[in-house]
């Protein structure tokens, strides 16, 4: 059984649209017993030194549907260039969001704090999320508008919210989610798991004014609402391999959440409605692995969604999505001894 020790810490996208920097994925645990492995399926290679170069970006959406329409409001992040290693249990990822990578096309200005980490045990998968976002635009595709690139920008529009999850894995020893998503094993031979588990949000989200412009949705006199979600899941992952190298995995739970939302108009107090409301997770990765290098595009994405009092369906959607390079070594004598003395250190 793996036994966590010091649970992580992250720090995630913190920017404007054209600055951004990441600190993320930064966990400590102790170091897994790999006894557990069918190794005709998973090869580890946690005593190999994972570095990786990557392009990666984040975003938390606001999707807003009534009757008569749907609108979706997207935040100005940035598409960042990072680098990154594993070694046995320990992973930190750095990146920047160069200027010529974020070119300005009149979206706004966008001010955000992400935190996002993932954490791929070899029987369970826990995911953190805190975002802090401000500054949104809609695309002429919204405003139903032939213009091209036309934007309409809210930046006084925030989305802030907090979540975890957790999911247990029925067949980790012969399904990795660390092979397509952490990169330090390799998964050679197809194989899928069913995940069962919960998770938990809370977020709040408004503007100075309504959310909606009043001149594309009638009647439309909301400017907040504040939800609050829990309950149990389910789902299923797996890893399709063709030849051993080429992979893709794909990664799907359902959650059955009770839902407390209220919506405030005005300067009046929020109308609390409660109802059930179905919660999805997906995540997907395509690429080649073998022993030394891998290649690989993935995307790990939450949708949140509640109903408000005035039927107004609201959905914030939080992802992130990379273009990895990876590439293994032997660890030299000096990270040997410091991953040495943090075991000792841990007692582990």
């Amino acid at each position: 059984m793996f036994r966590c020790v010091c649970l992580l810490m992250f720090l995630g996208g913190c920017s404007t649209f054209t600055w951004a920097q990441e600190l993320d994925d930064v966990f400590v645990q102790t170091k897994e017993s790999t006894k557990d492995i069918d190794t005709a399926y998973i090869s580890s290679y946690e005593n190999q030194l994972t570095t990786r170069a990557y392009l990666s970006r984040k975003y938390s959406r606001l999707l807003i549907k009534t009757p008569q329409r749907k609108i979706a409001f997207h935040p100005n992040t940035s598409l960042n260039l990072g680098i990154g290693a594993t070694y046995e249990s320990l992973t930190l990822n750095l990146a920047y969001g160069f200027s010529f990578l974020n070119p300005d096309h009149g979206q706004g200005e966008t001010k955000y704090l992400d935190l996002q980490s993932h954490i791929y045990n070899r029987n369970w998968v826990a995911d953190f999320y805190g975002q802090f976002y401000k500054g949104y635009y809609l695309t002429s595709k919204d405003l139903a508008a032939n213009i091209p690139e036309t934007y309409y920008q809210r930046p006084d529009m925030y989305v802030r919210m907090g979540g975890l999850s957790y999911y247990r894995l029925s067949n980790g020893s012969r399904f990795s989610y660390r092979a397509s998503m952490v990169q330090n094993e390799w998964q050679k031979k197809s194989a899928g798991t069913w995940l069962y588990g919960g998770e938990a949000f809370y977020g709040v989200m408004g503007g100075d004014s309504t959310l909606a412009p009043t001149n594309y949705i009638d009647d439309y006199e909301v400017r907040k609402i504040r939800l609050f979600k829990f309950g149990p899941g389910g789902g299923y992952a797996y890893t399709w391999v063709l030849g051993r190298h080429f992979f893709a995995t794909g990664s799907l739970t359902a959650n059955l959440n009770a839902s407390i939302s209220s919506e405030y108009v005005g300067n009046e107090s929020g109308k609390v409605k409660f109802n059930v409301r179905p919660n999805l997770n997906y995540r997907a990765s395509v690429g080649y692995n073998s022993e030394k290098w891998m290649v690989k595009l993935s995307l790990v994405q939450s949708d949140v969604s509640v109903t408000g009092i005035s039927s107004t369906e609201y959905l914030i959607r939080t992802g992130n999505y990379r273009f990895t390079y990876t590439r293994r070594f032997p660890p030299g004598k000096k990270l040997r001894d410091l991953a040495e003395k943090k075991r000792k250190l841990l007692g582990s």
